[in-house]
């Protein structure tokens, strides 16, 4: 099933209306920003083609939510429960086990809770009760993000492990701020003022989860094309450079370069995502002009992780790919 709507890149940042192309109406329950019901592991339910040995469940898309405040609100109840309970930011946060900048982030709206998240800071909080009963009606206004990316945003951030493969831009995860602001602004049609800064703060937002799930492996293979496409001003090419090389880093994220002598490969169809949820099931997604598409079908699925094994072993090693973008920066 594809969702089409106004796309802003690679990541779906861009305006949040979408509409079913698929002739059906848009019916179903309500979940917490996307499109698909989960179960309590987060697998998405798809209508699977009847010969696969049943490994795809039904599905129902979901209805949209309606931009609200809901988050702010929640976010600022949930404060002013910390603050009553007389711990600082930072003491919270040890205690609900997540960073002190996610309890930031859910405190002024940001961010959405996650259910582990609800639980503990109603614990820690005394328990009244208040912050599980209103959180079952919060809902995700994510002004920064297309209606069809929405879900798909929602899972990586529970992914046991997310993989990239991106031919026309630096995946969005990646992007240091002046590359985003550059996509944005380079959008058509134009993206309001208004709107730009909380584009902005999606993105960067995504980004931190690379940091903040240390052993969640993310793998991505970019066409070395991408990184020679020019923007800005020289000190900003490198910054983007600086930024790619400290994402990359860690041990469990590792970035390969499909280099120009490469030539075709089995990804020439264009950009795909990968993840495995927590229970295991692979999920895929991808994008073109206008819509974007989840994909659950167990054979399609197959097929996409087949094609970017087959791309990984062509693509340079993770050491020679960073020594090709350093040495594309020192070309600068």
């Amino acid at each position: 099933m594809t969702y089409s709507g106004m796309s802003m890149d690679d990541d779906g940042d861009g305006f949040e209306e979408g509409t079913a192309d698929d002739g059906g109406a848009e019916t179903g329950a309500l979940d917490d920003g996307g499109f698909f019901y989960e179960d309590d592991g987060g697998d998405v339910h798809d209508e699977g083609d009847g010969d696969d040995g049943g490994e795809d469940d039904d599905c129902e898309p979901a209805r949209e939510p309606d931009p609200s405040d809901s988050l702010r609100t929640w976010g600022a109840v949930s404060r002013a429960l910390r603050e009553h309970a007389g711990y600082s930011r930072a003491e919270f946060a040890e205690l609900v086990r997540f960073s002190k900048h996610t309890v930031e982030s859910v405190e002024l709206g940001r961010r959405m809770a996650d259910e582990a998240y609800v639980e503990r800071a109603e614990e820690v909080s005394g328990n009244t009760g208040a912050l599980r009963a209103s959180a079952k009606f919060v809902t995700r206004g994510d002004a920064g993000l297309a209606a069809w990316f929405r879900e798909w945003a929602r899972l990586e951030r529970r992914a046991a492990s997310l993989f990239t493969y991106e031919c026309r831009l630096v995946p969005g995860l990646l992007q240091s701020a002046a590359y985003a602001r550059a996509v944005f602004e380079g959008t058509v049609p134009l993206v309001p003022d208004g709107r730009l800064q909380s584009y902005m703060e999606s993105r960067m937002e995504r980004q931190r989860m690379l940091s903040e799930r240390p052993t969640t492996p993310y793998g991505f293979i970019v066409e070395e094309h991408v990184f020679r496409r020019r923007f800005g001003d020289v000190e900003q090419m490198r910054d983007m450079f600086d930024h790619v090389l400290e994402l990359t880093a860690p041990r469990n994220v590792s970035l390969q370069i499909v280099p120009l002598e490469a030539g075709l490969h089995a990804c020439l169809d264009g950009p795909v995502r990968l993840l495995e949820t927590p229970k295991g099931q692979w999920l895929a997604y991808s994008e073109g002009q206008q819509n974007g598409r989840l994909i659950s079908r167990a054979k399609e699925v197959r097929l996409l992780r087949q094609r970017y094994d087959t791309l990984r072993s062509q693509a340079l090693n993770t050491k020679d790919s960073r020594r090709l973008l350093e040495r594309l920066r020192g070309e600068l």
